[in-house]
């Protein structure tokens, strides 16, 4: 039996307002403990906001988390996978692409949230899978989560 994306997706996904200074929005992140953020514009999901996000376009060209939008730093456009997504097809989306987070979206709602590390941590057998697909593609900050999990 195959397991889907909304076998292991992150149900309660926290969001933030386009409109919303980097300041908020870290604040968001440090609160929750959390390294990403969807980001929304009326109510709708069109960027992610992560760590990453904050280190290369904020932190590093000394704009001012209090001045600066959302907006303005996030990732987009939004890459996005269905509920009924085979794990597999979403780990190898995520190698190809270069990301680490999959917001999950049916019928334009955000029902959830998949990482890397999601899935690796959900199943051995997915944990070969990562390595196979890592030894083939993967950056180094990747080879991390697929290191830590392999035995």
């Amino acid at each position: 039996m195959s397991l889907n994306v909304e076998d292991v997706m992150v149900k309660e996904v926290i969001t933030v307002d386009e409109k919303s200074t980097v300041k908020e929005a870290a604040d968001i992140m440090n609160r929750f403990e959390i390294g990403c953020l969807i980001v929304t514009k009326n109510g709708k999901a069109v960027g992610i906001l992560t760590e990453r996000d904050l280190l290369k376009r904020v932190v590093s060209r000394a704009k001012n988390p209090k001045k600066a939008r959302v907006e303005d730093v996030m990732s987009k456009p939004l890459i996005v996978v269905e509920p009924d997504m085979d794990l597999e097809e979403a780990a190898k989306l995520m190698f190809k692409l270069k990301i680490k987070k999959l917001p999950v979206v049916e019928a334009g709602r955000l029902m959830g949230l998949v990482t890397l590390t999601d899935l690796a941590r959900f199943q051995p057998q997915m944990i070969r899978i990562l390595k196979k697909l890592s030894e083939k593609m993967a950056p180094k900050r990747m080879q991390k989560v697929v290191d830590y999990y392999v035995v």
